[in-house]
C-alpha cells in the first residue's frame, strides 16, 4: 500500500483537574512533537460554551501553536463560518498566513460547533448564514485572491495569500458542495459516521477539478489510542468514551481519568449510541491497530488520514502519537 501523509485534530481538550491554560499549553507541546515525528497538519476545531474544551478562539490559538513549530501545517478542522464575515475570517487567517506562509490552511464547515443557545448568542442571523455557506465559502476565496485588489472590499492581510480550503462535513451535503467547489474533502467520521461511505462516493463521482485541486482528495478524521498491548490501550479509551458519554446525555465535563470497568459507568443504551459514534475508532497495540488501519486506508481510497486521541494521561497520549507515527512509517 503507498503510504500516505498522516495528520492531528486536536481541540484543546481539558482534562479533569487542569486549567484551561494547561489544556491549551499541552496543545502546543503536543504540536511540537508531532512536528517532529512526520505529522503534516496540525489542526484545530472551533467549539463554544463547553467545559471540556478550550478551542473557541481557534485562529488565535493557531498563531500560538504555529509560533512553537517551524513547518508543521497548521489550520482549522474547522472554523465554523457560519458563526463569523468571511472577511473577518480572510483577515485573521490571512494574517496567520503572512506570518508564517505556506503553513496556514482553512478547514470550514456550517455546523454551530455549540448548542442551539449558544448558537443564537454567537450570531443571532445564523441560520440564513448556514443557507448562504456556499456563496460565502466562494467569498472567503476572493478575498484571499490577488484578483481581488481592485474591489472595493479587500481582506488586508489577506488579499493573494492564496490559502487552501477545505471542506468539513458529515453528510452527504457537505459532499456534493466540496465536489462542486473542486476543493479537498474532510470528513467527520470520528464522532458522526452514519454517511461516511455515501459522502465520499458522492464527493468522488461529483468532483470538479478546480485551481485549488484537479482531482478529489479525501482526508477522513478517525479516532486513535495506541498503548504497547491492546489491554492497556482499552483501559485508556475509557476516558474518551466517558467523554463521548458526556455528549449524549449533555453533560459536556472535562475528560474524565479511566477506570478499570466502563460497564460500571454507562448504561446499555449510552453504550449503543457511544459505539455507534465511535465506529472509526482504532484501539490497541501497534501490530493490532496496523491492520486496521491499512485495511481502512485501502477500503475508503484515502489520501491522508487525520486521528484524534482523546487520551487522559499527557504521557500515554504523546506516546499514542508517536507510535501512530512509527506504524505509519512502517505501512
Amino acid at each position: 500500500m503507498t503510504k500516505i501523509p498522516y495528520s492531528v485534530l486536536d481541540l484543546a481538550i481539558v482534562t479533569e483537574g487542569d486549567s484551561l491554560r494547561d489544556a491549551i499549553q499541552k496543545s502546543r507541546e503536543l504540536a511540537v512533537h508531532v512536528e517532529e515525528w512526520g505529522y503534516t497538519r496540525f489542526w484545530m476545531a472551533e467549539h463554544h460554551n463547553m467545559e471540556n474544551i478550550a478551542s473557541s478562539a481557534t485562529s488565535i490559538l493557531l498563531g500560538y501553536v504555529a509560533e512553537a513549530t517551524k513547518s508543521l501545517r497548521i489550520g482549522s478542522g474547522g472554523v465554523m463560518l457560519p458563526n463569523h464575515s468571511p472577511l473577518i475570517i480572510a483577515e485573521q487567517f490571512g494574517t496567520l498566513a503572512t506570518i508564517y506562509p505556506g503553513r496556514i490552511d482553512l478547514g470550514l464547515g456550517r455546523a454551530p460547533g455549540t448548542d442551539q443557545t449558544t448558537a443564537s448568542a454567537i450570531r443571532e442571523n445564523r441560520i440564513q448564514e448556514v443557507h448562504k455557506f456556499p456563496q460565502n465559502v466562494k467569498l472567503l476565496q476572493t478575498y484571499l485572491s490577488s484578483e481581488n485588489k481592485k474591489s472595493k472590499v479587500r481582506a488586508i492581510p489577506g488579499e493573494g495569500t492564496d490559502i487552501p480550503l477545505w471542506i468539513l462535513g458529515s453528510s452527504t451535503d457537505s459532499a456534493y458542495l466540496a465536489a462542486e467547489l473542486g476543493l479537498p474533502y474532510v470528513f467527520a467520521s470520528h464522532f458522526a459516521p452514519q454517511q461516511f461511505a455515501p459522502a465520499i462516493r458522492i464527493y468522488r463521482e461529483h468532483f470538479k477539478p478546480s485551481d485549488q485541486l484537479d482531482k478529489p482528495f479525501l482526508m477522513p478524521c478517525v479516532n486513535v489510542i495506541l498503548a504497547d498491548t491492546d489491554e492497556q490501550a482499552e483501559y485508556l479509551s475509557t476516558s474518551m468514551k466517558q467523554m463521548m458519554m458526556g455528549i449524549v446525555t449533555g453533560e459536556r465535563k472535562p475528560m474524565p481519568p479511566p477506570v478499570d470497568d466502563i460497564e460500571k459507568v454507562w448504561s446499555p443504551h449510552q453504550k449503543m449510541a457511544v459505539q455507534q459514534m465511535l465506529t472509526y475508532s482504532f484501539i490497541g497495540s501497534p501490530e493490532t491497530v496496523k491492520k486496521q488501519i491499512s485495511q481502512f486506508i485501502e477500503k475508503t481510497g484515502s489520501d491522508e488520514v487525520m486521528i484524534a486521541s482523546y487520551i487522559y494521561d499527557k504521557d500515554e497520549r504523546l506516546k499514542s502519537y508517536r507510535l501512530f507515527s512509527d506504524m505509519m512509517n512502517e505501512l
